[in-house]
């Protein structure tokens, strides 16, 4: 699909999409709760229906009650039943980091493959550690598709951290159902430790308890009785929240092309990417913050200047930064590079390639991004590199480009923002869709 963007002056008001690590999250552990689980506000995105039809796979039924809310109804008779033996995750990454895990306490033998760029992505971490846990593995070299076979069983272990906090997102998820004991989960050198608080932040909701040593150890207490049966699961009821992730890309878009007002968001979400916000002030952006709206009053325009940012924690805000950073005068620099290989492109090349066609010059040093912003932002014939980041990062640059902007591959926001060009064209800005 091609989306055609011209300059625009944006405003108005937008409600933030769904957070889909909200939303997996929440699959998973209604997966697990036994009986019933209503999720209000559910995604809609790729990752967000790959998680759904995982969980119907391993044996829950879900149903639509109502327009903004789903039903999830599982139990220990049904879970695990009708698998058909394969479970696809798209191009989900948490989704094959959690579900695997969660799939292992089967004692069925289970083959878990995706789409796209995740059958390149590394899954050497389950070779290394499922063993140590009682479950049979087979790999392709570390890569997908991978064959196992359980069920699970908790153990002391100490993994390594620092690729992505999604493996121990699932480990965690599925140690706690399955603990008879306590047992520890020593992790060495942990990257994104916001997202680890969002699945500790839930799993409480649900019931579990772990105990936190300073991200370094993480000690799960058993949920079940002598006999097996949950004592600590009731049916649950859980508001999806709105998107940090997606929300930066509007709140950047206003701080460059408009006065807009993002509803939805909490600014006390334990998700990473709220991160946006200081970048934002320190761009010299007018913003205003309230609990449950984000409005952006006046774009930067000549008064942008260049900043500093760690985005090691929060490396999902690596698109939003550069394209907001091609309008701050000088030279932005944005730490995290390191965490950028294993994305659904290479983001740290993909963002210098395709920005560079709109006259931006990023420099690449060891861990950080250096981004020359401040002078003139070209429209340009770009290229999403099938990653909806980049996408998005192109549409929101070219809002005050001069010249028309052509996205290529622009459907790649379907993996996590599939209303983000009608979203854009609520706020007025010149948007033209096939």
């Amino acid at each position: 699909m091609i989306v055609t963007i011209n300059p625009s002056v944006i405003s108005g008001n937008i409600v933030a999409p769904a957070s889909k690590s909200s939303m997996q999250r929440a699959c998973a552990l209604a997966l697990l709760a036994d009986g019933e689980t209503t999720i209000l506000n559910p995604g809609k995105s790729n990752d967000d229906l790959a998680a759904l039809d995982i969980i119907q796979k391993l044996g829950a039924e879900i149903l639509q009650k109502e327009e903004g809310s789903l039903l999830i109804k599982s139990s220990k008779v049904s879970r695990f039943i009708g698998t058909e033996g394969i479970l696809n995750c798209g191009e989900s990454g948490l989704g094959i980091r959690m579900f695997t895990p969660i799939a292992a306490l089967s004692a069925e033998e289970i083959t878990i493959t995706g789409t796209g760029s995740l059958l390149k992505r590394p899954m050497h971490f389950f070779d290394e550690i499922f063993p140590q846990l009682g479950i049979s593995i087979e790999s392709n070299a570390g890569h997908l598709p991978i064959k196992i076979k359980g069920p699970l069983q908790p153990a002391d272990i100490t993994i390594n951290g620092s690729l992505s906090s999604q493996f121990l997102t699932g480990l965690l998820i599925a140690f706690a159902k399955a603990a008879t004991k306590p047992v520890t989960i020593f992790v060495n050198d942990l990257k994104s430790k916001p997202y680890i608080d969002l699945t500790l932040q839930m799993m409480k909701q649900f019931g579990y308890e772990v105990e936190n040593d300073n991200y370094e150890s993480f000690c799960i207490k058993p949920s079940t009785g002598s006999l097996g049966q949950t004592t600590n699961h009731k049916p649950q009821t859980y508001t999806v929240e709105g998107d940090w992730s997606g929300a930066a890309f509007l709140l950047v878009a206003g701080a460059i092309a408009g006065s807009i007002s993002v509803k939805g968001l909490d600014v006390f979400s334990a998700q990473a990417d709220k991160a946006i916000l200081q970048a934002l002030m320190d761009s010299g952006t007018n913003i205003s913050i309230e609990e449950k709206r984000i409005t952006v009053n006046t774009p930067l325009g000549e008064g942008g200047k260049a900043f500093h940012f760690n985005a090691t924690d929060c490396p999902d805000l690596f698109p939003p930064l550069v394209a907001l950073a091609a309008y701050c005068k000088g030279t932005t620099v944005i730490e995290g590079v390191s965490r950028l290989s294993h994305k659904e492109s290479n983001r740290a090349l993909t963002l210098q390639e395709e920005f560079r066609k709109m006259g931006v010059t990023i420099k690449l040093q060891d861990d950080l991004m250096m981004i020359e912003g401040g002078g003139v932002v070209n429209g340009a014939t770009v290229h999403s590199h099938h990653d909806h980041r980049i996408a998005m990062a192109c549409a929101v640059a070219a809002l005050q480009a001069g010249g028309e902007t052509v996205i290529e591959d622009a459907e790649a926001v379907n993996k996590s923002y599939p209303q983000f060009y009608e979203d854009l064209k609520l706020l007025n800005a010149a948007v033209s869709l096939p």
